[in-house]
């Protein structure tokens, strides 16, 4: 069977998606580098020893005389290094403790024929009583209302493209676009509906970090919903793969910083508010049953399903992989911050902090009213447990929070069915 542009087309698109998109379990390696805390649930008193075990393995054997690199301490800020150690049996121990609620991880390296194998474990000390340390500004609910009442004088405009190649015997799949906060500035994405005439739930599908095309949700469609997958960059969704990354590495390269100092310029003004009105996006639609709408997504896309919760009261249930976005002014208090780590190595510059506290997902999750499902691993590097404990716990709201210990950024199939499962449960009307 001959393979044409546009199928080449859709499984580089397909390819790229599952690698930024973090929802993958990671391939075994040849080196094994075990990590373990000595109590099974990883998590511990303050003040408690957590004890560390690590193993070098190589074909399920230990290897002797072993050569490895390691850090050890607060997540993200270790106060322990060391290169070149030698463990003769292929095996040693590490012990830490957590003054205050937090994560003590343990990252080691085996150093082996040129490459670096990678292990690690995080030991959460307390972590429900992990607090932010991101100021709520007294205006928040105000500027978030005016910003939202602006942009809905901004006419939807949609334009709804059917895709017959994506189509299903279930479900018709369109290339659709709207305008978002300013004349000319559209969000763009892909609706995936029923084909059966009918009133149906809703479910809005934002995006991690990175610019990529997207391929919609046709087989939850299929299965009596609504599904809306959006991007945020204002530019279609379903272009060659190429132009994303020139995008990516060109224009829009670092675009989480681009006005970090001006609340109103920022650039995540126009993606917040472009969620806001995909909601208004999927109220317009016929098809909808105009009650019964839930948000999802991880990473970036699990800090906007926490924003859009938090910004619009329609929304009924929301269901995130490891938020980022969250406490950013954490490396200001000598602990990790999240995803994209905007002070870990670098001092605030003026309006900075005060600007990104408009945005920090912890102070949207404050005003969350809704049921939430929320999932991820001590082992996340990219978005620290610490950060995102700092939201998780001050949403005073019906809320579910399902931990897979030794997942860093990624997940595992059992967790992806867990947390759909869930929403689309929820959606379900009788």
């Amino acid at each position: 069977m001959k393979t044409n542009t546009k199928q080449l087309t859709l499984i580089l698109a397909v390819f790229i998606i599952l690698s930024l998109s973090g929802l993958s379990q990671p391939a075994s390696t040849l080196f094994r580098v075990i990590v373990s805390p000595d109590h099974k649930d990883w998590t511990y008193k303050v003040n408690e020893t957590a004890n560390f075990s690590v193993q070098i393995l190589k074909d399920g054997n230990l290897v002797e005389n072993a050569v490895i690199d390691y850090e050890a301490g607060p997540e993200m800020i270790p106060d322990q290094k060391k290169e070149g150690m030698v463990l003769k049996s292929g095996k040693t121990e590490f012990s830490g403790t957590m003054k205050v609620p937090g994560f003590y991880r343990v990252r080691v390296w085996a150093v082996a024929d040129g490459k670096r194998y990678e292990g690690l474990a995080t030991a959460g000390f307390e972590p429900e009583k992990i607090q932010p340390t991101v100021k709520d500004p007294a205006d928040f609910d105000t500027f978030w209302s005016n910003a939202i009442a602006e942009a809905r004088k901004i006419n939807l405009d949609p334009k709804i493209t059917l895709m017959p190649e994506r189509c299903t015997s279930e479900a018709n799949v369109y290339h659709i676009s709207f305008q978002n906060e300013a004349p000319g500035s559209r969000i763009y994405g892909i609706l995936a509906m029923p084909k059966k005439a009918g009133k149906y739930p809703a479910i809005l599908r934002v995006p991690g970090a990175g610019i990529r095309p997207y391929n919609g949700d046709s087989g939850t469609a299929g299965q009596g919903f609504i599904t809306l997958e959006i991007g945020i960059h204002g530019i279609p969704v379903n272009l060659d793969p190429q132009v994303y990354a020139n995008l990516m590495s060109g224009a829009l390269s670092s675009y989480w910083t681009v006005k970090m100092n001006d609340r109103n310029t920022h650039y995540y003004k126009r993606v917040f508010l472009g969620c806001v009105k995909a909601v208004d996006f999927i109220f317009s639609l016929p098809e909808f049953n105009s009650t019964d709408i839930g948000v999802t997504g991880g990473s970036q896309g699990g800090a906007l399903t926490i924003i859009t919760a938090g910004l619009d009261k329609r929304i009924r249930y929301m269901a995130g992989f490891y938020p980022a976005m969250c406490d950013a002014t954490g490396y200001l208090n000598k602990r990790a911050g999240g995803w994209p780590h905007y002070f870990r190595n670098i001092e605030p510059k003026p309006n900075e902090v005060e600007t990104l506290a408009y945005f920090d997902v912890v102070n949207f999750a404050r005003r969350v009213t809704i049921p939430g499902f929320l999932s991820w691993g001590y082992n996340d590097i990219t978005c620290p447990p610490t950060s995102m404990y700092s939201a998780y716990n001050v949403i005073n709201a019906p809320k579910e929070l399902h931990l897979f210990l030794e997942t860093g950024h990624w997940t595992y199939p059992e967790e992806n069915e867990a947390l759909n499962g869930w929403l689309v449960n929820k959606l379900k009307r009788p």
